[in-house]
Formats: C-alpha cells, structure tokens, sequence
C-alpha cells in the first residue's frame, strides 16, 4: 500500500518500539496523492512505502502462512501460451524484523524511498503480507492454467525485502507482458472498495514511464472491470472519485517499470466489512479469479 512520508513520525515509533522490546506493524497501502482520509484516520500514523496509508495495529505480526494451491483447470479459448506474467506480492512478512534495511532509501527516479515497509493488517492481526501472498499463489495457479509463464518477485525465499526498486528490475528483466502488484490498503473504517493504481507520466533521473503509461491504463482498466464483476464489490469510494483507477508519480515500483504495470488494492483492511471479505479464502479466489481475467482480456487470451 503506497502512502505519503512522515519520517519524524515513523524513527519516534521505531525508537519507542524498541525501547519496550514490541514488535509492530508498521505500515500499510495505497493512498491518493491528495489530501484524502487516510490522514484523518485516528488508528493511523503516516510513514514512506508503496502501497497506502500507514497504519499499527497493537500486535506482533506473524510470518505469512502458505496458502493451499487450488485446482485450477484451463478455460477454454483462454490461451497465453508465450506471454510472461511478473506477479508482486506487496511487502513480505520478514519485514517487521529488519526495519534497519527496509529503512533504507532507494533511488526511485523523482526522489529516494524507502526500500519497503512491512504492510498493513486487519484490526484482528491478518497482515497484508498473509493476504498478497495468498492471492498471488491462486492467480499464479489460475494463469498457468491458462499457459503464461508467471514470475513472482518473491516466494517466501527471502527474510525481507525484496525493496521496491528491485521488484520493479525483475519484472523489467522478465521483459513482461504485464506485471500486477497485489496490495490491500490501510484506510479508515467506512473507506470501502478496490482501486487500481496506474502509473503517471513521469521523466525524472533514472525513470521514464513515457512508454507504459498507456498500455498500464488500458490493463488497469480491463483489472478493474473483471475485479468488480469476480468479486461482486465496488471501486474505491474513498480514491478515484467512483472510477476505481488512481494516477500515482510517487510510486518506485511504477517509476521505474519499462514494462506494463499497475498496483492493485484489492480492499480496505481496517474496515470491518471490507475485512471480513479480505479474511475469507472464498472471496480471496475470487479476487485471484478476477485479477486473472482482467490480465488475460488485456493480453488478449
């Protein structure tokens, strides 16, 4: 979840943090560059990261259990036989152990970031992490049945990281067709719906979107329209003013993309309605069910 930066705010937390031995959740998604109500949230405390609004819940977060692989079958007259899919699963559940290094900045073409954050959660203690990771692993299940070959920036196969700039390097380096980000976000209660982060035209140092921002729409777009239909929820009503798309020039890992990409929250965490939709492993197939159509109508599958 992308957000705006309050460093003073977040190195006074760490330091009281580690001063009583606790370990928190320090961040959360996606939020509009504009003044929006993830700022007004009274449970929330803004810091730097890719996804959202920041948000501590008064609990230690725990690793990201391993989702069980669904059957998938192929549909017919759905092939993507010879297209690469770059999957991210946002943040990772190590990150809450090495705030030194997902502190760290990283150049993200228009400023420097820091490297990740640890993600967002629900009030009851389901983290970000747990939920990208699972839906990451069934829309993995449901575009290999289709015939794509999909690539995950990250598997469980590292204790942090990897920082936003990386996760933009692998998708380049797949020479992808499409990447998704897989978010959740950490707004207010009563900020409900999904939303679509696309990226802005941006030429600034070492980035240059010039050549995505158009393609990255029309993906986002065919995203939004199957996540709405598979899920049977709404777009954002709280970012995107009921077009469930949001332009972001802040965002390294859509900075520095040379290929197709858009970040996708796929709901509000904090929100107990929203949440209750976020927890199930039902509605979390068809949020995987959903973000697979979206990519497979704009590929043309």
């Amino acid at each position: 979840m992308p957000y705006d930066h309050r460093n003073s705010a977040r190195r006074a937390l760490a330091l009281a943090l580690a001063a009583t031995g606790c370990c928190a959740v320090l961040a959360g998604c996606a939020t509009s560059q504009a003044s929006s109500p993830h700022a007004k949230a009274a449970d929330s405390l803004a810091a730097g990261s890719e996804s959202g609004t920041q948000s501590r819940p008064p609990f230690a977060a725990s690793p990201a259990p391993r989702p069980t692989p669904s059957p998938v079958a192929p549909r017919a007259g759905r092939s993507l036989a010879g297209k690469t899919v770059v999957i991210d699963p946002g943040h990772n559940s190590g990150n809450f152990r090495h705030s030194t290094e997902i502190n760290k900045k990283v150049n993200i073409g228009t400023t420097r970031k820091e490297c990740d954050t640890t993600g967002t959660s629900t009030n009851a203690g389901y983290t970000e992490a747990s939920f990208t990771s699972d839906v990451s692993h069934r829309l993995r299940d449901l575009l290999e049945a289709r015939g794509a070959k999909v690539v995950l920036t990250h598997d469980g196969d590292r204790p942090w990281g990897p920082c936003i700039d990386e996760r933009a390097r692998i998708g380049n380096a797949a020479r992808a067709d499409a990447v998704v980000s897989v978010h959740a976000d950490g707004s207010a209660v009563g900020n409900r719906g999904f939303h679509v982060i696309l990226p802005a035209k941006v030429r600034a140092g070492s980035a240059d979107t010039s050549r995505i921002v158009a393609p990255s729409r029309a993906l986002g777009e065919r995203i939004r329209d199957r996540f709405a239909r598979a899920t049977g929820t709404s777009p954002s009503n709280y970012i995107g003013s009921g077009t469930g798309l949001d332009v972001r020039n802040d965002l390294g890992g859509l900075n520095l993309s040379t290929v197709p990409k858009v970040f996708v929250e796929c709901g509000n965490m904090r929100d107990p309605k929203d949440a209750q939709l976020l927890t199930s492993s039902t509605w979390r197939q068809k949020a995987a069910q959903g973000l697979a159509d979206g990519i497979t109508t704009y590929l043309g599958g």
